[in-house]
């Protein structure tokens, strides 16, 4: 009975660290959590540890660093194992990002990514278009891009033309 306590136990355990590296907040957005973001694409128990696999919202992403060591850091405050694997593979897309989590940047003033990604397999044409962004603060559809990258590459900076005011819009990847 002893032993079948302690694997109950490290069950236990394993179930709230996994629990505690998927709320992780991203450290450029934290409002949002890495899971949220769909920057984690899977947590296994392997022996008596973890192994998490991330996804980078781009390559060179200058906070993939700082999501790896935090997620390590939950396991060694619970004396837990965790290996994060970095997967590049497929690229990770806004699609992988929830519903919780568009509603997270909406509340904190960025414009969630609109829709879904255009999943091309022939050749890909150039058409300029005009995205369709609602402004975050006071709902209004009257936006405009002021510069194509915000305050990092995975956002663009807007301008209501109603409320005037400016804001960050996730781009859609």
């Amino acid at each position: 009975m002893g032993a079948g306590m302690a694997m109950r136990s490290r069950n236990d355990l394993l179930t709230e660290v996994e629990a505690q590296v998927r709320a992780v907040l991203d450290p450029e957005i934290p409002v949002i959590t890495i899971d949220d973001l769909g920057v984690i694409r899977e947590v296994e128990r392997v022996g008596d540890g973890l192994r998490v696999v991330l996804t980078p919202t781009y390559s060179g992403c200058p906070a993939m660093q700082v999501m790896e060591d935090d997620v390590r850091a939950v396991g060694r405050r619970a004396g837990v194992p965790v290996d994060v694997v970095t997967r590049l593979w497929p690229a990770w897309t806004t699609d992988w990002m929830s519903q919780q989590g568009r509603e997270a940047l909406r509340r904190f003033g960025i414009a969630p990514p609109t829709g879904e990604r255009a999943h091309h397999s022939g050749p890909v044409s150039l058409r300029l278009q005009t995205r369709q962004v609602t402004c975050p603060l006071c709902g209004s559809a009257e936006t405009e891009e002021i510069a194509r990258f915000g305050s990092t590459a995975c956002k663009a900076l807007r301008r209501c033309r109603s409320c005037r005011e400016p804001f960050d819009e996730f781009k859609t990847i």
